[in-house]
């Protein structure tokens, strides 16, 4: 049975596209295919705790494009949501899992919505947690998005890799973004790469410019409408929704839209997934919006 005691993640690799991509994996082989997406600059080890406790799933969770131990773009590329969704397919391809379970966490909630969107025969169900989809923007805010594109990606290409002088440094610095020091802690070995003048970030900077585009109200519903899968939709307390007021909008939208949804909400902030506490907790609710909406992929440990 897997638990916070079983063993080790394992490591993956695949080349899809010309891309490396790297990330972990969690469960037996024959177990639910899950497939993990991470948020924004973090990577396939914000799901260490959630995963081992999915007990009958079998948890493969990425390094998203520029991001953990995964490849770098080429120059001309971009990182719009939408970049990593034929990757997305390709990995899906080479594991042989026809369809499975998409689970997403912040940006990687945003993606997933998208794919199951898309992609409706390979989204066996749709998790989702602490986002749904994109905070839509207005028409008119398409001059605005593209030029900010432009200025930030060229000024983030041509910037040096942020280095730190230790780890500990890393971990304060998000720290002080407001990750709890657990957070911070679990996050700093996949994000890092030691290099002989401290520890540089493994992170593409391209990562924190601006999008090219972003969806608008009608594109955001259309999204939705496109999902046929059933959805399970978590919230922390402490988490977007206390920063973002409008996230359960998008909550409120999903429920209205989507054929199947479900919302439910834990305490902890925006990487509730990682504490161990709350992460059983989740992994229960998970469980049980698995068991009711397919094979009963077990009890949770």
């Amino acid at each position: 049975m897997n638990g916070p005691d079983a063993a080790p993640p394992r490591d993956c690799r695949w080349d899809v596209d010309g891309l490396q991509l790297a990330g972990l994996a969690w469960g037996h082989e024959g177990g639910i295919p899950v497939l993990a997406l991470h948020g924004w600059m973090d990577h396939a080890a914000s799901f260490q705790e959630l995963a081992p406790r999915l007990a009958g799933c079998h948890v493969v969770a990425l390094d998203l494009s520029g991001q953990g131990q995964s490849g770098h773009r080429s120059p001309h590329a971009t990182y719009n949501i939408w970049d990593d969704l034929p990757q997305i397919a390709g990995v899906l391809d080479r594991l042989g899992w026809k369809d499975c379970v998409l689970m997403g966490h912040s940006r990687g909630a945003n993606i997933a919505t998208l794919f199951a969107a898309v992609q409706p025969e390979r989204a066996r169900a749709l998790v989702a947690l602490d986002w749904l989809v994109p905070e839509p923007v207005p028409d008119e805010s398409v001059v605005s998005t593209l030029r900010a594109f432009i200025e930030e990606t060229r000024r983030h290409k041509t910037g040096a890799p942020r280095i730190f002088a230790s780890k500990g440094d890393y971990i304060e610095r998000r720290r002080s973004q407001g990750n709890s020091r657990q957070t911070s802690e679990a996050l700093a070995d996949r994000a890092l790469i030691e290099m002989p003048d401290g520890f540089r970030m493994r992170g593409d900077p391209r990562h924190f410019a601006s999008s090219a585009v972003k969806l608008t109200q009608g594109q955001v519903e259309a999204v939705l409408r496109a999902i046929r899968c059933p959805v399970l939709n978590l919230w922390a307390e402490d988490g977007v929704r206390s920063r973002r007021p409008k996230a359960m909008e998008l909550a409120r939208l999903g429920a209205r839209l989507t054929p199947d949804y479900e919302l439910a909400e834990f305490p902890g902030d925006h990487h509730f997934h990682l504490e161990p506490r709350i992460a059983a907790q989740i992994a229960g609710a998970i469980l049980a919006f698995l068991a009711r909406n397919g094979p009963d992929p077990g009890t949770a440990s």
